[in-house]
């Protein structure tokens, strides 16, 4: 066997340095697997025999994942020096940490002795747990035995009454790294479902509360650290969190193949190693879906053992009614005994998950297991009751998502909605998105809950909530793919064709609001006609209304924002008079303020910046570049002409951090405007030191997207200043820029500019698109 350790030539290196370790142990291809992290921690054991020389009295352990022969390619050691009292044990120390340290390992060590050790698991009941792994590397064998029996023996003896603070500490936990099932870039130690978890079903097994640690916990167990393993050797460093750029690599070193359906190998799409990661995403999702039920179910079980319940008189737990069909017997919902020995109910899966979410009490497994066997297969159409249960299901708020998923665990989903097995753990390939598509639909469904009270058929907002994005892993767009599919779903529950066709209007129109609010000029009659004429009717504006604000809720903290809301909302209230009168609002005057008063005007109010000038060209550009050099990026501009006088008013944001001082801006902004050019030299170099990369920028033109101009649409990567140097491109190309709107979607933008006049002549066109692509 080769050395596992690669000495530091600079000698003791403080906390360590995870990248000296070499972790290539002889016969073990790529460390990865159960053989190869045993020989890790062969190879550990073996360096640590040579630091410490067997003698009585002392005993050097391993705990952690050293102590459970689990080492990782890049672990950390876990290390307790136990003594008897012998003297010189601060000396004894030193001669082991420092070699540790100065071979470029990570440690976390103790020096303690027996009943230390014990008094400290006393009072930390983390370091009982760790005490649960405890391994005897070198040493008094005597002595380790001692701790290790009487720190077992003690945990099973306590481990009850330590739980509810440790379940306490594990939900925020959770809280903090989420749900490693449904995350796409999860932590594997630390998320709900991961390995950390593992250790605390370890824990509760050892304890004999119940049986925790089942095969498929086990399988699943080994997946996840296998998957550490290949992660580890991937980024040549100790990590944790699977971060999208590595799944690939991950997904090739642990030899994860998707092919497309019907493919062979030699006919694989060149994209197909975005779809091992893929692959990859789903296999962890699955293993920490079994990991979490798992501890849920034991948690239940120290919670039963701990505290009891209510008995009957017969000293069995009392059984109370919550539902047709559904009783609560001892914290958990079971079936009564008559909807056991009767012909089941197609509903009574569906009944038995909308009381569990409305009551927020588990099901119980033996339940599951028995609808998931004998529950028969719903008709087509679903009956009222299945209808009407799957609306309490979807709306019953906070306990939709917990409810659901545990009938995901046993099948009952898929009887439901067959479609979902497309669904589940499927990555979404777009930054803003945390959740994996099915979590996200069930999210954005429980959000809607919210804004039930809202509209006039809450149910159909539920249902669309969640098909919304059904379309998703379908070739094309998925507004429109997905809308056959959500018709299906809604035929089949039984829906007559005027909700059937809603609920695919639902689907191929919940982006509207939010693309038309971003990136449309509101003030144009021809923007609020084609939104109300691809509406229809208030009804459908509102429950639109609503499922925009809960897919942006569902989504994550970078799909929405205050002015989005606002942007959105102003939308919503001209599109509503329009589609109550069948007038167009008329577009909102200008500031009165900057058409009084010398020039120039610069006014600055919450998010808005309001400029007026002499009437001469690149005013926009000018303000756009002044804003930059300050930080602070534009939302939205609108320019315009009135008695003589330029008006450029915007909407602006941070670019980051807090707002700029006011001061200096406005003194930049009125230097700038009144021609100064040392401010325009300032906006140039500035603005031209931070270009974006990516993909190659593109321009897409709108011929019938307003009423007195052209659209032109720029795709391009964000970056600081963009906006000037587009302004400037067309100011210099002879565009007259009467509107923009500036939509950021991750590393991406889409700014949208309203150039006066029709620009009809092709040649024109492809000189102003030259001109605009070569300033990005």
């Amino acid at each position: 066997m080769t050395s596992l350790i690669k000495k530091n030539a600079s000698g003791h290196s403080g906390d360590g340095d995870a990248n000296l370790l070499i972790n290539e142990v002889v016969g073990v291809p790529g460390g990865i697997g159960e053989a190869a992290r045993r020989g890790r921690a062969a190879a550990y054991d073996a360096f640590l025999r040579g630091l410490l020389p067997a003698r009585d009295g002392v005993a050097l352990l391993a705990v952690g994942g050293l102590g459970r022969r689990q080492c990782a390619p890049y672990s950390d050691l876990d290390l307790v020096l136990l003594h008897a009292g012998v003297p010189g044990t601060d000396e004894l120390a030193a001669s082991v940490w420092y070699p540790i340290w100065d071979a470029g390992l990570r440690l976390d060590h103790s020096v303690r002795t027996v009943a230390e050790a014990l008094s400290v698991a006393q009072d930390d009941v983390k370091v009982a747990l760790g005490l649960l792994d405890a391994r005897l590397v070198v040493g008094d064998q005597s002595l380790a035995d001692a701790l290790i029996r009487t720190a077992a023996d003690h945990w099973r003896r306590t481990a009850v009454r330590h739980l509810p603070g440790l379940r306490e500490v594990t939900e925020a936990r959770w809280q903090s790294h989420g749900e490693l099932a449904f995350l796409l870039e999860g932590d594997l130690k630390e998320a709900a479902g991961g390995l950390r978890d593992v250790g605390l079903l370890r824990a509760i097994s050892a304890a004999g509360i119940t049986d925790a640690l089942r095969p498929a916990v086990r399988a699943a167990h080994l997946r996840l650290l296998d998957t550490r393993d290949a992660l580890h050797q991937q980024v040549g460093r100790r990590v944790d969190r699977l971060v999208a750029q590595e799944r690939d690599g991950v997904a090739l070193l642990l030899g994860l193949r998707q092919l497309q359906p019907g493919a062979s190998d030699a006919a694989r799409r060149p994209g197909a190693v975005v779809e091992d990661g893929d692959a990859l995403l789903r296999r962890v999702a699955g293993d920490a879906r079994t990991v979490s039920h798992a501890l849920d179910d034991a948690f239940r079980a120290a919670d039963r053992l701990r505290s009891g319940r209510s008995r009957g008189g017969n000293g069995r737990p009392a059984r109370r009614p919550v539902a047709r069909d559904v009783v609560e017997h001892d914290g958990e919902l079971v079936l009564a005994r008559t909807a056991i020995g009767a012909r089941p109910d197609p509903s009574l899966s569906l009944r038995m998950a909308a009381a569990s979410a409305t009551t927020r009490l588990p099901i119980a497994r033996a339940t599951c297991e028995w609808l998931a066997a004998y529950c028969p297969p719903l008709p087509t159409p679903w009956p009222v009751e299945a209808r009407a249960a799957l609306t309490t299901l979807l709306g019953a708020g906070p306990g939709l998502v917990p409810a659901w998923e545990t009938c995901d665990r046993y099948g009952l989903v898929d009887g439901w909605l067959p479609e979902w097995t497309r669904l589940r753990s499927l990555p979404q390939h777009n930054p803003v998105h945390r959740f994996t598509l099915d979590r996200h639909l069930v999210q954005t469904a429980h959000e809607a809950s919210r804004h039930a009270r809202e509209v006039e058929r809450p149910d159909l907002l539920l249902l669309g909530a969640l098909l919304h994005d059904i379309g998703k892993g379908l070739p094309g767009d998925h507004s429109t793919v997905g809308v056959p599919v959500a018709e299906a779903v809604a035929t089949r529950i039984g829906l007559p064709a005027p909700e059937v066709e809603l609920i695919g209007k639902l689907v191929r129109l919940h982006l509207l609001l939010p693309d038309v609010a971003t990136r449309r000029d509101l003030a144009d009659p021809v923007t609020i006609a084609s939104v109300a004429e691809a509406v229809g009717d208030t009804g459908t504006l509102d429950v639109l209304h609503a499922l925009v604000r809960a897919d942006a809720a569902a989504t994550g903290p970078a799909a929405w924002s205050d002015w989005k809301g606002r942007l959105v909302a102003e939308l919503v209230t001209r599109v509503r008079t329009a589609l109550d009168t069948g007038v167009l609002p008329e577009p909102p005057a200008p500031d009165p303020a900057l058409l009084a008063g010398p020039l120039p005007v610069v006014h600055l109010t919450g998010d808005r910046v309001s400029v007026a000038a002499a009437d001469r060209r690149g005013l926009l550009a000018t303000v756009a570049g002044c804003l930059a050099l300050h930080r602070l990026e534009v939302i939205s501009a609108d320019a315009s002409a009135v008695d003589g006088r330029a008006l450029v008013e915007c909407r602006v944001q941070p670019r980051y951090g807090l707002p700029p001082d006011p001061v200096p801006l406005r003194a930049d902004l009125r230097r700038a405007v009144a021609g100064d050019v040392s401010v325009t030299q300032r906006l140039r170099g500035r603005a031209l030191a931070s270009r974006g990369g990516g993909a190659a920028p593109r321009v897409v033109w709108h011929r019938e997207a307003a009423t007195d101009a052209v659209l032109l649409e720029l795709r391009a990567a964000d970056a600081a200043g963009l906006l000037y140097r587009v302004a400037c491109a067309l100011d210099e190309a002879g565009a007259l820029v009467r509107a923009a709107r500036i939509s950021t979607l991750g590393a991406d933008v889409v700014d949208a500019f309203y150039l006066v006049g029709g620009w009809p002549d092709d040649a024109t066109r492809t000189r102003l698109e030259a001109a605009v692509l070569a300033a990005v």
